[in-house]
């Protein structure tokens, strides 16, 4: 999760501490339209496997805890 985050914080350099693994990262526009694409690369390239567009769901991609369980975890 720390890719992730330090990520977020390239993004967002206003950005102040950690954010908290509920927070709504789409609602906080901590992740546009413009960088949702990068965002999967980086995920892809962190859990080693391809997203599938057609399997996922922008809810998939609200929070860091999600982010972990559907994306960082062998069961997700």
């Amino acid at each position: 999760m720390e890719r992730v985050a330090a990520w977020l914080h390239e993004k967002n350099p206003g950005l102040d501490g950690p954010v908290d693994v509920d927070e709504d990262l789409i609602e906080a526009r901590l992740i546009d339209s413009m960088d949702f694409l990068e965002f999967i690369d980086l995920l892809e390239d962190i859990s080693g496997t391809s997203i599938d567009l057609q399997e996922v769901t922008i809810d998939d991609f609200r929070t860091l805890a999600r982010v972990r369980e559907r994306f960082l975890t062998p069961s997700g």
